[in-house]
């Protein structure tokens, strides 16, 4: 089924981002995970890919772990970057085999070490022609990632505007924020979008704020700010990881409950393969 069809039927619910395992012993934690949150009727579950399709292999090899939990709506990332028309082509025809009907369209991230990489000599250099190449393609539900707080590579939240109006126009049909830690950020995203005449589901990224160390990297890199009164609070129980989890969880818990009081009865959790600290969140909430 594809997701723009269950958002639609299904006015609240939750999904999950998984990452592909590393290993078989991973693979099996994977399989866990999954059937440890499959309870909750997920609206859909994704899984995650690397820079430069560099993973797509472990993502394909997840995505079939997500396929043996039945009656999940699965959906792949797929980036671009890195990765010619043809390949991405195939890629497409292998999910279609396989009965995915939904896909997670990303651009990727920009090679760390490749300093002679020419983003526009890419046959397919942004999100926004990954999109129009997939719509082309037919068949797949496309969702796409949008920025609360703006894309670390745009100057204004107005460019940032203009770039998501680019993969909506361009056929996007939902889209997931990034994560953030302050819910008026999302608030504004959607006014902001509203103003530019976007209409398309813009479901709010999650992330359970549980190692503020982990966090706070993860949010250098992506442009998400986390509250200083928020940080302070998580972070005077360094070295005593319980209370640091506990703490984590009890923010997050609020954060969904305003999100959901604000009308956003639509959650997607980045659950980084960890059960436990979702469901205690989805219990509570």
């Amino acid at each position: 089924m594809k997701i723009n069809d269950i958002l639609k039927t299904r006015s609240q619910g939750v999904s999950f981002e998984f990452f592909p395992p590393k290993n078989l012993g991973s693979k099996n934690k994977l399989s866990f995970t999954v059937g440890a949150l499959k309870e909750y009727r997920p609206l859909y579950v994704s899984m995650t890919c690397g820079a430069g399709g560099v993973t797509q292999e472990c993502t394909k090899d997840a995505v079939r772990v997500l396929l043996e939990q039945k009656e999940l709506v699965v959906m792949p990332h797929l980036t671009c970057i890195g990765a010619g028309k043809s390949a991405i082509k195939d890629l497409l025809d292998e999910y279609k085999q396989n009965s995915i009907e939904n896909i997670m369209a990303l651009r990727g991230d920009l090679p760390q070490e490749a300093n002679d990489f020419d983003l526009l000599k890419q046959e397919l250099p942004y999100a926004r022609d990954l999109v129009t190449f997939i719509k082309g393609y037919g068949h797949f539900c496309v969702g796409v990632a949008v920025y609360p707080e703006g894309h670390l590579e745009t100057s204004t939240l107005a460019e940032d505007t203009e770039c998501t109006k680019q993969k909506i126009d361009a056929g996007a049909d939902f889209a997931i924020t990034q994560m953030f830690f302050d819910n008026t950020y999302y608030y504004t995203l959607l006014d902001r979008m509203k103003k530019t005449g976007i209409t398309i589901p813009v479901l709010p990224g999650i992330l359970p704020l549980t190692n503020i160390a982990k966090v706070k990297e993860f949010a250098s890199i992506c442009r998400a700010t986390i509250p200083k009164a928020i940080e302070g609070r998580i972070a005077r129980f360094s070295g005593r990881p319980k209370d640091e989890e506990k703490a984590g969880i009890e923010f997050t818990i609020k954060q969904c409950r305003d999100l959901m009081a604000n009308g956003a009865r639509q959650l997607h959790f980045f659950t980084l393969n960890k059960p436990k600290i979702i469901k205690e969140i989805l219990e509570a909430i």
